[in-house]
């Protein structure tokens, strides 16, 4: 489970728990909130809701990206939830997570992920964002949420998936 660093950073340390808040996002995150933080779209209009309140990675991307001779583990992509066994590629805009028995979070959409990740690790942006050989953009580097119900999470809570 990764945390907040209290700061602006890339990665994200790990930690025993995090706490959501409704409408606002991890807890200490300098990113949460309930209006929009991202420095971008923060230029674009400092006005707009925050969909970026929690980042959720699938840990098999570690896996897959460490074959591919990229090191890497749970926060290493600035991801707030690291979850194993869901697809969360898949999940359409609407559908809720719930984490544990107490949190819910609602996806907002795929993370289309920064040129920081090949600061990170050169070469990375390229494994998780591209083009497939037809051409479409293909974005595998977790998806975005707002919290919907908040509470305590820890590594290892189970995950519940629910379609809109």
């Amino acid at each position: 489970m990764a945390g907040s660093s209290g700061g602006c950073t890339f990665t994200e340390p790990n930690r025993e728990s995090i706490g959501l808040v409704a409408g606002f996002g991890v807890e200490g995150e300098v990113h949460a909130g309930a209006m929009v933080k991202h420095r971008f779209r923060m230029r674009q209009d400092p006005s707009q809701p925050n969909p970026r309140q929690v980042h959720l990675i699938h840990d098999e991307l570690f896996d897959e990206v460490a074959a591919a001779g990229f090191e890497g583990a749970a926060g290493h992509l600035g991801e707030h939830v690291t979850i194993r066994g869901v697809d969360l590629l898949r999940l359409p805009v609407g559908a809720r997570l719930h984490l544990r028995d107490e949190a819910v979070v609602e996806v907002t959409g795929l993370r289309d992920p920064c040129t920081r990740i090949s600061d990170f690790r050169e070469g990375l942006l390229k494994r998780v964002a591209g083009r497939d050989s037809d051409g479409t953009v293909r974005l595998r580097s977790g998806i975005m949420s707002v919290v919907l119900i908040g509470g305590v999470v820890r590594p290892g809570d189970p995950v519940r998936g629910e379609l809109p």
